[in-house]
């Protein structure tokens, strides 16, 4: 008998066919909502800014700020933000890479944080342990959506920390396997449960990768 796997973040076609082709089943639906703000307010052109996600990628262009340089986490908010004639300073796997990145090489520059209304602490952290200045935006909203199962899934895909948060609201996650795209969404899941796998890089794919290497 196929496990079954719940992925809290609807998948594209091409992704689903990954999982699909390797005799896993897939439910599926989004944990959360991300609506982006209309009316940002923030100085034009920005001359650092600090980016961690795709999401935030396109609330920026959404309100056509204009930036001077980027620091951003994972290589397809790098890929989006150069496809949008933005250019990246600095890119880095997770937060606190590039925390450190900016401590080390950047410390007398003055940064703008954009980020949505739920964020890790990692970066603001560290950021104020290294006195560096900083400035956050928030340009875009999460909401969770909390949905009850009624089965329990040999593994649970996790895409931020907020989407752990939604489903544990109304399920449990006693034997099957959370599968985290990173260490801040990991670090929520072990409020839940011990059975942890993390993605060898921060990329859906990657999580699907580690969904086929331990699930069939």
């Amino acid at each position: 008998m196929s496990a079954t796997v719940l992925s809290t973040k609807k998948l594209l076609p091409n992704q689903k066919k990954t999982i699909h082709d390797s005799g896993i089943a897939l439910v599926e639906y989004n944990a959360i909502t991300i609506a982006f703000l209309n009316t940002i307010k923030a100085d034009n052109p920005i001359k650092n800014a600090i980016i961690t996600s795709q999401n935030t990628v396109k609330a920026l262009i959404k309100n056509k700020i204009v930036i001077q340089n980027c620091y951003c986490v994972g290589k397809k908010t790098k890929d989006l933000l150069e496809k949008n004639n933005y250019q990246v300073k600095e890119v880095a796997n997770y937060g606190k890479e590039l925390a450190e990145i900016v401590a080390q090489k950047y410390k007398e520059e003055n940064f703008t944080f954009f980020c949505g209304n739920i964020r890790s602490e990692e970066i603001p952290k560290a950021l104020k342990e290294n006195n560096i200045n900083f400035e956050e935006i928030v340009v875009y909203k999460t909401t969770l959506q909390p949905k009850k199962f009624n089965q329990q899934f040999e593994g649970v895909l996790f895409f931020s920390p907020s989407a752990v948060q939604s489903f544990m609201m109304e399920n449990k996650q006693e034997n099957g396997t959370a599968f985290c795209i990173g260490m801040s969404t990991a670090e929520e899941a072990k409020k839940h449960t011990k059975n942890i796998i993390i993605a060898n890089t921060p990329s859906i794919e990657s999580v699907l990768e580690q969904v086929i290497k331990n699930l069939i």
